[in-house]
């Protein structure tokens, strides 16, 4: 145990002094009781009660005194807590096909506050990223912990044309290469010194790749799974929304430029950014994706709505370790104070009362 004011402890030396002090109180009793003819008489005036009532209060106040010294001190000590060492990478498809509207009100939508709720819920400690992709990929929050910033993430995705599951992947390694001195980096695909880990041990950090489509350009995503499978990083992909053709409806907070080049909607264009009402049909890659999860270690869910998508969010892997905090305990020492203070003033009232 340590303490952040070691020099208020000096308090605690009142313990001793009001015992030398009761000591002395004690021994002028006695000398003035010898000045008596008779001690029979003395002992027959004294209130009846024995001498151990006499000194149960005086030691529940000693008690008192040293523990409200010790927790003006301010006490602290090292305790044992689990901490999340994991980093989690949410790769979200936001390509044009998540407007489509078979998950009320889309499937942008759902995805996005599904992605809030993990994030606000997460363990402290647990570093997330966000990389949105749709005709290519980009990092939008490095691995942090600062929630605001990554809801705020979130809330800002915007629809694209295009989607590049192997560059998202990509851009997801390095993320977490970024705050893994165990990751290497990627360099034009190429591997530098891999970490040396067991057969079938992985890394913490996990990638969440969520699409509702199949590649369109980009780097070929079971070569990037390979990347990250080399880096012992699991993949955990998601396919998302039902096989129900259904138009596409983003929000105006969902439309406008897309970050990777080209416009959704457009002048002579209709809310859904086309001529009348364009209808998806669910073409997740759901082999790719099962392919992504086994080369990784990771594992390949299907949800078509947002209770689906919960529980899989819900499941994911966490890992904790084992690190030393240092608390203080000082409320329990001036608690404890206060409560013998009591106990010490109410015995002593009672036993006068009742001698």
């Amino acid at each position: 145990m340590t303490f952040e004011w070691p020099y208020a402890l000096s308090l605690a030396l009142l313990a001793p002094l009001l015992v030398a002090f009761y000591l002395l109180m004690l021994r002028r009793r006695r000398r003035f009781a010898v000045r008596y003819a008779s001690l029979l008489l003395v002992r027959e005036a004294l209130p009846k009660r024995t001498r151990w009532r006499r000194w149960v209060p005086f030691a529940l106040l000693l008690l008192s005194l040293l523990s409200l010294g010790v927790a003006a001190a301010r006490p602290q000590a090292v305790v044992m807590v689990p901490t999340s060492r994991t980093t989690i990478i949410l790769a979200l498809d936001v390509s044009r096909s998540m407007c489509s509207t078979d998950v009320a009100p889309n499937r942008l939508a759902v995805a996005q506050e599904v992605a809030r709720t993990f994030v606000a819920d997460q363990p402290q400690g647990t570093r997330i990223g966000i990389v949105a992709f749709s005709g290519g990929a980009q990092l939008l929050v490095p691995p942090t912990t600062d929630r605001q910033a990554l809801i705020e993430a979130i809330d800002g995705l915007k629809a694209g044309r295009g989607t590049a599951i192997g560059t998202a992947l990509l851009r997801s390694v390095d993320a977490i290469a970024s705050v893994n001195p165990n990751v290497p980096r990627i360099d034009d695909l190429g591997l530098a010194s891999l970490p040396a880990l067991p057969q079938g041990a992985y890394e913490p950090d996990i990638v969440v790749l969520l699409t509702d489509g199949a590649t369109t350009q980009g780097v070929a995503p079971l070569r990037a799974a390979q990347e990250a499978a080399d880096r012992h990083l699991r993949v955990y992909s998601v396919g998302f929304g039902t096989t129900t053709p259904a138009p596409l409806s983003c929000s105006r907070a969902q439309l406008g430029s897309d970050a990777f080049g080209g416009q959704f909607g457009g002048p002579g264009s209709g809310r859904n950014g086309a001529d009348g009402p364009p209808r998806s049909i669910l073409r997740i890659d759901e082999r790719t994706l099962q392919s992504i999860a086994d080369l990784t270690g990771g594992t390949y869910h299907r949800a078509e709505d947002a209770e689906q998508l919960v529980g899989v969010f819900r499941d994911l892997p966490k890992e904790f370790v084992l690190q030393k905090r240092h608390v203080e305990i000082s409320f329990g020492f001036a608690a404890a104070g206060a409560l013998l203070a009591l106990a010490a003033m109410t015995l002593s009232l009672a036993w006068n009362r009742s001698a």
